[in-house]
Parts: structure tokens; sequence; C-alpha cells
């Protein structure tokens, strides 16, 4: 499976992140959001570990849900542009209520 990263497009990747208490990997499956060259992930409240860690730390890596295992190394920063904060809810939930929900995200730009 290839997965579409073209601009709004979604899908799940795996994100993972470095504990900032423990320095130890900790994975989550998320779906994602791919625009302007970023991955995003969002939730609606920043008390996530996996939100806390990579705002803490900013290495990350990103596994793609495909047949052979594609992981790619980043950076990540907390969103803080409110207007690309609705943006990525619009494009995550298109169509759905939660779209208009105001939440926090964690854009990553790939090395």
């Amino acid at each position: 499976m290839v997965v579409d990263t073209r601009d709004g497009s979604t899908f799940y990747a795996t994100l993972i992140t470095r504990g900032r208490i423990t320095n130890k990997p900790h994975s989550v499956k998320l779906k994602a959001v791919s625009y302007s060259g970023r991955i995003y992930f969002s939730r609606h409240r920043p008390d996530a570990d996996w939100y806390l860690n990579a705002a803490a730390n900013s290495d990350v890596v990103v596994g793609f849900d495909d047949d052979d295992g594609t992981t790619a190394t980043g950076k990540a920063h907390v969103v803080c542009d409110v207007i690309l904060l609705q943006l990525v809810s619009e494009l995550k939930y298109k169509g759905e209520r939660r779209a208009k929900e105001r939440r926090v995200a964690i854009g990553v730009l790939l090395d």
C-alpha cells in the first residue's frame, strides 16, 4: 500500500516519540493529515503523552501503515497558528461536526 501524502489527504500513521521523562520510545497509531509538506497529528486536548513528548523532544519517527513498514524521521513542532489548526481539523474530519472543534496539533517536517 502506498500512502497518499498530497495536500489534504488523511491516512493512519504511527507516531514514535521519546518519553519526556523516561526517554523510552513511545508509539501510537493516529489519523494524520498531510498539508503543505508536513504531516499533522491533532487532538482536542493537550494532555496526550504523544503530544507532550513531541513538544518536549522534537525528534520523532513516523511509521506509515504500508506493507513494507516504511518509516521516516522528522522534526515535530507545536502548531500555534489558529488558522492552520482549524484547517488541519477540517481536513482531518471532512464533513463531520467535530471538524469545528478547537484542537491542538503537532506538525512534522520529515527529513
